[in-house]
C-alpha cells in the first residue's frame, strides 16, 4: 500500500480503521480491504483492540472500538469550545503574563486544544494536541469534576517540576464539564499559591467562554 505520511505503521493503522468504517470484518476481509499482509494486519488489529480502538463482535470479527466514541466526542467538543475559548484565553494570557491553555477530556486523558504562550523567556510550553493524564495537574482535577468553592483548582509541581497552574471548568447548560481553562507558569512567578494570584481571572475567563458558547 502507498504511504501517505511516510510512517508505515501509522498508514497501516489508519487503513485498518478506515476499512472498519464500513462495518465489521474478519481477518481475511481486513487483509483484502487494506492490502496489508495477514500477519501484520492481525498484529495491528490486535494492538488496536488492546487500546480499545478496535473490538471483536459476537462473531469474532474486528469492528471499531467504543473508545473512538469518546475520542470523537472530545474532538468535536474540542473544536467548538476551542473556537469560543481563544479570545478569552488571549485576554487571560495578557492579563496574567503567563501561558494559557484549554483542555478537553478524552477517556482517561486530557488533550490540549488551545495553547497560548507567555511572552516571558521562561514560560510554560504545552504543545497543541498534547495528551496528558487526568490524575496530575489542576486541569485534570477540574475535568474530573474537582474544584474548590471559589470555582478553581490549583497544582504546584504536580505534573512538571517547577511549574504551577490554576484551572477552572467551562460548563454546559446542564452544569456538565466541557473543558478546563488553565493558566500555568514557573513557580518563581506564580508562587506556591497560584490560585490566590490567578484564581479569579481564570474563573472569569471560563465564564467568558461559556458566554461565547451560548451566544455563538
Amino acid at each position: 500500500m502507498d504511504s501517505l505520511s511516510g510512517v508505515g505503521v501509522v498508514d497501516k493503522t489508519a487503513a485498518i480503521l478506515g476499512a472498519l468504517e464500513s462495518g465489521a470484518l474478519n481477518l481475511p476481509g481486513l487483509v483484502e480491504a487494506t492490502g496489508i499482509a495477514r500477519p501484520t494486519a492481525h498484529r495491528l488489529a490486535s494492538a488496536l483492540e488492546a487500546h480499545g480502538l478496535v473490538r471483536r463482535d459476537d462473531d469474532g470479527r474486528f469492528a471499531l472500538g467504543l473508545r473512538l466514541v469518546a475520542l470523537g466526542h472530545a474532538a468535536a467538543a474540542g473544536l467548538t469550545v476551542a473556537d469560543a475559548a481563544r479570545p478569552a484565553l488571549e485576554r487571560l494570557r495578557d492579563e496574567t503574563g503567563e501561558s494559557t491553555q484549554l483542555y478537553v477530556r478524552a477517556g482517561d486523558r486530557r488533550v490540549c486544544t488551545v495553547s497560548l504562550e507567555s511572552p516571558h523567556g521562561l514560560r510554560t510550553i504545552v504543545s497543541l494536541g498534547a495528551a496528558m493524564p487526568l490524575d496530575r495537574g489542576s486541569a485534570g482535577r477540574v475535568l474530573r469534576g474537582e474544584w474548590n468553592a471559589k470555582g478553581w483548582a490549583e497544582s504546584v509541581g504536580e505534573r512538571e517540576e517547577g511549574v504551577a497552574s490554576v484551572s477552572a471548568p467551562v460548563l454546559d447548560s446542564q452544569s456538565d464539564v466541557l473543558a478546563a481553562v488553565s493558566v500555568s507558569g514557573p513557580i518563581q512567578r506564580t508562587t506556591r499559591t497560584p490560585g490566590r494570584r490567578y484564581g479569579t481571572a481564570v474563573v472569569a475567563a471560563a465564564r467568558q467562554v461559556e458566554a461565547s458558547l451560548r451566544h455563538g
